[in-house]
């Protein structure tokens, strides 16, 4: 080849490299950026359609402005009641009022009934942002010149600093954490020092795009962003990033080891790859994006940001990396290096499941798939039926996962200062003190709605809310409708409170011509629950058919897409079963937030299905070669080591969640990283390779394959010398 022609075939990875440093360059800090445009603010993310949301709606005209309670509660520090310095308590309050962050009227100190408390509500403005926590010092230090007492601060603002301070070092300490374990695990998969620095370049990059994207789409209200779905963003992306590249750079070894020439290494390695990669981001990207059915704004937010990063992912993966993999060639896999064969690759000649090495493995590695792959052949019934077994006695335990909701105090892993708070408030005062059950109903039916609210069983006490903010005084009345706030006998958060708030909703709805609507954080928490099994009910369903429509279209059969479906359905319901033993017994959680089996779901079913796509697709391509018996077992050693390691990057990159302190994140990153290596390493590595091989050509229907004579097939394979990828590209549909 002449200089020239060099040089010019040159030119297209340089550019791809330009561009993707150039994206790297200008986007990069967009990854540290998102916190700018995310709300913390629960009230942001209720369900669209819900009675509760309606009533927050209504209460914005019973305000001035918009208000952020921060609840005062004084407890005694000796045996003395508390009730002689209510005076002392009122003052201090009212001292704050036209404070800076205070908004609207400063309630007085009010004692509990055993008098070793008090409690007053501090309203400060929703828009504080950074300035929250200094907002909050100023409360505190006002209520601390009460002499003899011990402060704490609880309440909706309160919670909502401590949410702040928990995902204060999500851009800097998740992202750090993830990278260096994936970068570890890398390492031990390449063991050389170049391809994983690049592989991880490639993923940030990846991740600088799509925060990018993200941020212009939440400046301009298109989406929205909080601390949760700006963690899963990041850790999606990494891991997705990285197992497409395991992928590309797997195959991209197997072709150097017989070919001469990079530039067609790399054009032989796409060809076969992008298929799989492509299909397998598909099944994520519209399993997500399938979360825009649900009611949940959160979920609604979840769908297309994680589309967003799964499409940079794979961007990067079949445009960046190739680039560089072009530019390096052999130095890639520096110190190791992949020596092209004389006319013969260092595989040829060598018989069945052993033809060829899955790269990133080594020898050893190779050699514990390849008994793999003897196993299954030699018992296949026996493997899938011991694995089947172990998988349901686990998802035996998945009903018992209870999904009604976090209690308060279980929000945060450690016991944030928010929630002792909140704890010590509940030991002195009603349960629902401070976060009370809102009703809103017609001013002219009133009385009525405050009788039938007081005589709710589980009802503490109802008063309407009134013009100077004093009980007793006139109502306040804004176009016709009057507010009546509700102190609940239980905790807000408990399972009690919300049967209570039902039968609120019972009672206030038989008032005639009343138009009553209950609302409050207990009926945002009811209405929560109520709609995540909605749409558990409609979005499951939906998924799975999209990644059977993926999966027939890649494989060309039907049989075999309903067996992969159904295995990683079990696998998700035997992953559920496992976490709800660890949460009750181990973690200490009574429940889980409504929506973690759902985001447990898509994540587990779309990204299990992954790593079928990457083993069926070969095996698909080996069988069309060599049969359908060896092109199971030539698939499962070639693919064996790479989707392994995969899976336990993914795996580490979610348990990389368990960094920021929330119960919703560690539940997660528990349900989707053992749920990935139960799938990695029991479903795709024995389960579905020994239901394949017993069914033979059977499970291929009614493709090309299910037609195809599996004895004749077999007998070929065994003396059929390797064939290049090209030559195979060109033997196959």
């Amino acid at each position: 080849m002449s200089t020239t022609a060099r040089r010019a075939r040159l030119l297209v990875p340089f550019v791809l490299l330009a561009l993707w440093l150039g994206i790297g360059g200008a986007f990069g800090p967009f990854a540290g950026r998102l916190g700018e445009v995310a709300t913390n603010d629960r009230a942001a993310f209720l369900p669209r359609s819900a009675e509760s949301t309606e009533v927050s709606d209504e209460q914005r005209a019973f305000r001035q402005s918009e208000t952020l309670p921060a609840v005062v509660l004084w407890t005694a520090d000796g045996d003395a009641p508390l009730r002689d310095r209510q005076a002392a308590a009122t003052r201090a309050l009212a001292s704050l009022s036209g404070a800076p962050g205070v908004a609207g009227r400063v309630s007085p100190a009010l004692p509990s009934e055993d008098g070793r408390a008090l409690e007053g509500v501090v309203p400060l403005s929703p828009g504080l942002g950074d300035r929250l926590p200094d907002t909050l010092d100023r409360v505190r230090a006002a209520a601390e010149r009460v002499p003899g007492t011990t402060v704490r601060l609880a309440g909706p603002a309160a919670t909502q600093a401590d949410l702040a301070d928990a995902f204060a070092g999500i851009d800097g300490l998740l992202l750090g954490v993830a990278l260096a374990a994936v970068l570890m695990i890398l390492l031990l998969v390449y063991r050389s020092v170049l391809l994983p620095l690049v592989v991880i370049v490639g993923a940030v990059f990846a991740l600088g795009l799509a925060c990018a994207i993200v941020y212009v789409l939440a400046d301009h209200d298109v989406v929205r962003v909080d601390g949760q779905v700006q963690g899963i963003l990041s850790i999606l992306v990494i891991g997705a990033a990285t197992d497409y590249a395991l992928l590309l750079t797997a195959r991209y070894r197997e072709e150097l080891a017989h070919r001469a020439d990079r530039f067609a290494a790399v054009r032989a390695a796409l060809g076969q790859s992008w298929g799989p990669i492509v299909a397998s981001a598909a099944t994520v990207a519209l399993g997500l994006l399938a979360l825009l059915l649900s009611d949940l704004t959160n979920n609604r937010a979840l769908g297309p940001v994680g589309a967003v990063g799964i499409g940079c992912a794979v961007l990067s993966a079949l445009t960046f990396l190739p680039a560089v993999l072009v530019l390096l060639g052999r130095a890639a896999y520096w110190p190791a290096k992949p020596r092209p064969a004389d006319g013969r690759s260092d595989t040829e000649g060598r018989s069945g499941a052993e033809g060829r090495s899955g790269a990133g493995g080594g020898p050893a590695a190779d050699g514990i798939w390849q008994r793999v792959a003897r196993l299954v052949d030699r018992s296949p019934r026996k493997v899938w039926a011991v694995a089947l077994a172990g998988l349901l006695a686990c998802a035996a335990f998945a009903p018992t996962l209870t999904s009604k909701g976090v209690p308060l105090e279980e929000i945060f892993v450690n016991d944030a200062p928010s929630v002792a708070a909140q704890r010590t408030l509940g030991e002195h005062f009603p349960g629902g003190s401070g976060n009370p059950a809102v009703v809103v109903a017609d001013a002219g039916r009133l009385e009525q709605v405050l009788a039938a609210s007081r005589t709710t069983e589980g009802v503490a006490s109802a008063s309407a809310v009134t013009r100077t903010g004093r009980p007793g005084a006139t109502p306040l009345v804004v176009d016709g409708r009057a507010q009546i706030d509700v102190t609940l006998r239980a905790a807000a958060d408990s399972d009690a409170a919300k049967e209570t708030v039902a039968r609120l909703r019972t009672s206030v709805h038989a008032v005639p011509d009343a138009k009553a609507r209950v609302g409050g954080y207990t009926a945002q928490q009811y209405d929560t629950l109520r709609t995540a099994e909605r749409d558990r009910t409609l979005i499951v369903p939906v998924v799975l058919a999209i990644i059977f429509a993926i999966l027939t279209l890649l494989l060309r059969s039907l049989l075999m897409p309903a067996l992969l479906v159904a295995t990683v359905a079990l696998n998700f319901a035997a992953t559920l079963g496992v976490s709800a033993l660890v949460f009750r017994y181990a973690f200490g959680f009574t429940g889980t937030d409504p929506s973690v089996p759902l985001y447990g779901f898509v994540f587990l079913v779309a990204l299990g299905v992954d790593y079928n796509i990457f083993l069926m697709s070969r095996v698909r391509e080996e069988s069309l070669r060599h049969g359908v018996r060896q092109g199971v077992l030539r698939g499962l050693v070639t693919t064996g080591g790479v989707i392994t390691a995969a899976g336990v990057v993914l795996a580490a990159t979610f348990a990389a969640l368990g960094v920021i302190p929330l119960a919703f994140l560690a539940q997660i990153a528990f349900i989707v990283a053992f749920g990935v290596l139960l799938d990695t390493l029991v479903v795709r590595s024995l389960l579905v390779p020994a239901l394949v091989r017993d069914l033979g050509a059977v499970a291929w229907w009614p493709g090309r394959l299910g037609r195809q004579r599996e004895d004749t097939s077999a007998g070929r394979a065994e003396n059929e010398p390797r064939v290049s990828a090209s030559a195979a590209a060109d033997r196959t549909e």
